[in-house]
């Protein structure tokens, strides 16, 4: 289909269950950790070998502020027409961007999840329910991170490389220590909250995102909005008019 006979398709659809209330601007930026190499999600190593034992997981919230690069990084749950209609955007801007995955979502559709990987995309963790993971007891914090891991592991081979607490911005040492006992370096956060969760419309989505997105942002979108579909092509033809190449994670921390 098309992109844009398929961003027609979906214009009145119900939409996705995805993260709405999740979504908050992050306040204080914490220190980021140093990148590594990072093979494809393929071939990758599991990340359980980058962390020490007893050592929490690490807050990102951007990458490297020399470099004109963005990462575009999507909450992943919705329903399977709106979701194709992003990847048809994300395929004719020649974008590979890095999704976040509700493990039930994964469960209930795993073609669009193959779909994700044979474009180029990433995916990672974003728990198995996407509970309010911060109010979590710390049991029931990792029983979360490791069922969506699971999840990934049986569907790509891999528990993924990017974990991100959902319903919450920034991870608590709970769910820092939950992650870490669960294979994951690190906890991913954002300094750009496009707030396309809120329906604003296309143009407010573009426009929140440009209005303060810089070299190293992590952008915060959702692949079950109609409205962030239509927005793609606008939002990344603004980057690159702006000089910012957009990339997966992996690229973006590399």
């Amino acid at each position: 289909m098309h992109r844009r006979d398929a961003l027609k398709a979906v214009t009145g659809l119900a939409l996705g269950a995805a993260a709405g209330g999740c979504d908050a601007t992050p306040a204080a930026e914490p220190t980021s950790p140093t990148p590594s190499q990072a093979p494809t999600q393929a071939d990758q190593v599991p990340p359980s070998a980058a962390v020490p034992s007893g050592s929490p997981a690490q807050e990102i919230v951007h990458g490297s502020r020399d470099r004109p690069r963005v990462a575009l990084t999507f909450h992943g749950q919705g329903e399977p027409a709106v979701v194709g209609a992003l990847l048809d955007e994300l395929a004719g801007a020649r974008v590979r961007v890095t999704v976040l995955a509700v493990g039930t979502w994964l469960a209930a559709q795993p073609a669009l999840a193959r779909r994700f990987l044979d474009a180029g995309h990433e995916l990672g963790n974003h728990t198995q329910h996407h509970a309010d993971i911060k109010r979590m007891p710390a049991a029931a914090a990792h029983a979360e991170i490791a069922e969506c891991a699971q999840a990934l592991k049986a569907l790509t081979g891999s528990i993924g490389r990017w974990f991100r607490p959902s319903q919450t911005p920034h991870a608590t040492p709970t769910i820092k220590a939950a992650a870490a006992a669960a294979g994951y370096p690190t906890c991913l956060s954002y300094d750009v909250d496009s707030l396309d969760y809120t329906d604003p419309g296309a143009r407010a989505v573009v426009q929140t995102t440009l209005s303060a997105v810089r070299p190293g942002s992590i952008v915060s979108l959702h692949c079950g909005h109609t409205g962030t579909v239509a927005a793609i092509a606008p939002l990344i033809a603004g980057l690159r008019r702006r000089g910012l190449t957009p990339v997966t994670m992996t690229e973006l921390m590399t």
